[in-house]
């Protein structure tokens, strides 16, 4: 049965005696969780901002950068509070706020206005608009604003766009509206900040034939015709490192689409920070085991796939690294680089509190051992919703290796080539799959030729045509498609976790582990614990829980990862 907890008291922003306790000691732990702005220099900082502590009595606390900016105050260019994770309480929390901040976050307000989000939600744009001023401080529309700065100092710093395309592919209504959000938020003009990237990668280049180690970020800080960063700019690199990300190194190639051929798209290099620890072998190997040839592939430790995005094509890889994961994307339209991060980041739960969960988790004597020996345990997300749903049925009643087979088979046939890679070879791809469907396949023959997982309408117009195996399960699954399709079924990150569960148990073949197993996923519902999978239960008994509805009730409001500690153990 899924539960998805909801926190006790109130939301910590409004405590302002422990927010102060975390300003004071710089604790990073807090970075992301709440936002404190100074009210004697009109700045607003994250918790660890290296700076000299201010006055209790000077202090304000917000819940996002956007209620900051809707007080007035600008982003810190020292500590670059939004380069950092997100909150994990947008997880955590199943209510209205909660679910808006993921839609906000993958770009819907940009592509679909505010009524789009509130007809998404099931609410009226007043009654919306209410509880986000409420709950967060600033509406839709404010919070959408910071959103698409953040997404507009990316491809400003990141690409060689022109100014007037990058406020347009970040979603600003004008040129003018695009160059007073990016003034007002970073106290610089959109043709500083690029200077500023500029300086910041000739000196990353220079330290690089040098020898020497220089943090290539393009912070606000630097004016234009900096020589070199300042001390001080560095120093706000070596803490936020950039919104979303930056150029990691001087030899990567971003923003290089002009040279490349018209299909190619635009590539881009970003950093992707988390909260430590983060079991890096465990989520990686939780991916790459699942990996459809064709659709996803894993190499040397990293990890990529194609997404089918709101204005076309794209490809992700990520790759690990200390303090962070990069990621280079490939994207037909740059509009789509919000959505981009936005999944990247849900798909390896970057957003994650790993000290909250093994707080809890690690206190229990049984679990303990497996807490210790993974620290930093992630539940894995999902980049789209209809195709984790098809995805799982696929996987109904079958060895992992048997659904990887079957999805390979079925974006063969039926999903939409990328544009920039060959597809010469994509009649050989299911016959290239070895009859035990290891994580190898992916690595050979899903690179060479990539392709979408086919869209819900493709399997219900040809589904019973390519799918193999018991007519009553094909049914299913092409019923479910055209469930989807029709938009019966709406598979989001924005539904509330009741109302989607309800939906999706009225669908034939889907019980109650397919649907939380899609509430864990889709919405990182941090509490749902599939007490019926066969392997978990064979990994509690290996722990020496006897009675797990029981036991379980301890770990909450952690119990999706729970569960996936006892993934492990079994």
């Amino acid at each position: 049965m899924t539960a998805v907890a909801t926190p006790a008291g109130q939301a910590l922003w409004r405590d302002a005696e422990r927010c102060y306790r975390a300003v004071a000691s710089r604790d990073a732990r807090f970075d992301g969780q709440f936002i404190v702005a100074v009210r004697t220099t009109g700045i607003y900082c994250r918790p660890s901002c290296p700076a000299q502590t201010p006055k209790a009595t000077n202090v304000r606390f917000y819940p996002t950068s956007a209620a900051a900016q809707a007080g007035g105050f600008r982003a810190c260019r020292r500590c670059l509070p939004d380069a950092v994770p997100g909150s994990p309480e947008w997880n955590l929390r199943a209510d209205l706020a909660a679910r808006a901040m993921r839609l906000i976050s993958d770009g819907i307000v940009e592509r679909e206005g505010v009524p789009g989000l509130a007809r998404r939600l099931g609410y009226s744009e007043r009654q919306l608009g209410r509880v986000l001023a409420a709950e967060l401080g600033a509406g839709p529309l404010a919070l959408a604003r910071a959103h698409r700065a953040h997404s507009a100092r990316l491809l400003i710093e990141l690409s060689d766009l022109p100014l007037a395309d990058v406020a347009f592919a970040a979603g600003f209504a004008s040129v003018r509206q695009f160059n007073d959000t990016i003034r007002e938020v970073f106290a610089r003009t959109p043709s500083q900040l690029r200077a500023a990237a500029v300086v910041a990668r000739r000196r990353a280049a220079a330290g690089a034939r040098a020898g020497t180690t220089v943090t290539s970020v393009a912070t606000p800080g630097a004016g234009v015709g900096d020589a070199a960063l300042s001390r001080r700019a560095a120093a706000g690199a070596e803490a936020g490192n950039a919104a979303y990300g930056h150029i990691d190194d001087a030899g990567a190639q971003v923003g290089d689409a002009a040279d490349a051929p018209p299909a190619a798209g635009t590539r881009l290099s970003l950093r992707l920070p988390y909260r430590e620890p983060f079991d890096v072998s465990g989520i990686f190997g939780f991916l790459g085991a699942r990996a459809v040839p064709g659709v996803e592939w894993t190499a040397n430790g990293t990890y990529g796939r194609t997404l089918r995005l709101p204005h076309g094509p794209a490809t992700i890889e990520l790759v690990p690294q200390d303090n962070h994961i990069r990621c280079e994307v490939q994207l037909s339209d740059v509009r789509d680089l919000g959505s981009a991060v936005a999944r990247a980041r849900r798909l390896l739960d970057l957003d994650a509190d790993p000290q909250a969960v093994m707080r809890v988790l690690g206190s229990d004597p049984l679990l303990a051992p497996a807490v210790t020996a993974a620290p930093g345990i992630r539940v894995p997300g999902a980049v789209d919703g209809p195709e984790l749903l098809l995805r799982a049925m696929l996987g109904q009643q079958v060895s992992v290796a048997a659904a990887r087979t079957a999805a390979a088979r079925l974006t063969a046939a039926l999903g939409d080539a990328v544009p920039w890679t060959s597809t010469e070879d994509d009649a050989e791809v299911s016959s290239e799959l070895p009859p035990d469907g290891t994580s190898q396949a992916a690595d050979t023959a899903g690179r060479h030729a990539l392709r979408l997982f086919p869209a819900p309408q493709a399997i219900a117009e040809r589904g019973r045509d390519v799918l193999r195996g018991p007519k009553r399960r094909i049914e299913a699954i092409c019923a479910a498609a055209e469930a989807l399709a029709s938009g019966q079924v709406d598979v989001h990150i924005g539904r509330d976790s009741d109302e989607l569960r309800a939906e999706l148990l009225e669908l034939p073949g889907v019980g109650p582990w397919t649907a939380d197993y899609v509430l864990m996923r889709v919405l990182g519902a941090p509490d749902v614990l599939l007490a019926d999978d066969l392997v978990i239960r064979k990994g509690s008994s290996a722990v020496g829980i006897t009675d797990l509805a029981d036991h379980s009730q301890a770990w909450r409001p952690w119990r999706s990862y729970a569960g996936m500690y006892l993934w492990r153990s079994a």
